[in-house]
């Protein structure tokens, strides 16, 4: 009982550890997503780059939100695209639109895929992170289901055998 009562303890702290490490950077992720599929839409629809920056960048949060901020106003006041990107690509989540964008506003090329890509390119790192935590916790389930069944496979299936055998054994000595 003391033993199946630590493995079920032991099981329970490491998937909590498991799903809280990870609930930050998912959602944080999951907001630079959307917002990337905002981006898109606006440009889509005709909206000016420093518009559709600025309505993607008002609900993130941390990092990546405050530097679309800036680059939105940066970009609304009339600054050059190239110097307003400039710190959005020291960011890792935002370098590589940074770079597009950069790069769009000399050449005029299309940046509402750009947005989409990255979109897309989160959702599928958000998809493998997941299948990633749900193999790593099939594994750390394991060890206190062997803790429990290991221990009541010896004492219900071995040892009656095992004590049969003995008592044979020893009835014939």
């Amino acid at each position: 009982v003391i033993v199946g009562g630590l493995a079920g303890l032991g099981g329970l702290l490491a998937i909590r550890l498991v799903t809280s490490r990870a609930r930050p950077v998912r959602a944080a992720t999951t907001d630079l997503a959307a917002g990337w599929e905002l981006v898109a839409v606006g440009l889509a629809a005709g909206l000016p780059v420093a518009t559709a920056v600025s309505a993607a960048a008002d609900p993130l949060t941390g990092a990546s939100g405050e530097r679309l901020r800036r680059v939105g106003g940066l970009l609304q006041l009339g600054a050059d695209p190239a110097h307003a990107w400039r710190d959005a690509e020291l960011d890792p989540d935002l370098a590589a639109f940074a770079r597009a964008a950069s790069r769009s506003a000399g050449t005029g090329a299309a940046l509402a895929e750009v947005a989409k890509a990255e979109a897309q390119r989160l959702r599928s790192a958000l998809a493998d992170a997941a299948q990633e935590r749900a193999q790593r916790a099939a594994v750390l389930i394991t060890g206190p289901l062997g803790l429990c069944f290991l221990p009541a496979f010896l004492v219900l299936g071995i040892a009656p055998v095992v004590v049969g055998l003995a008592g044979e054994a020893l009835a014939q000595w």
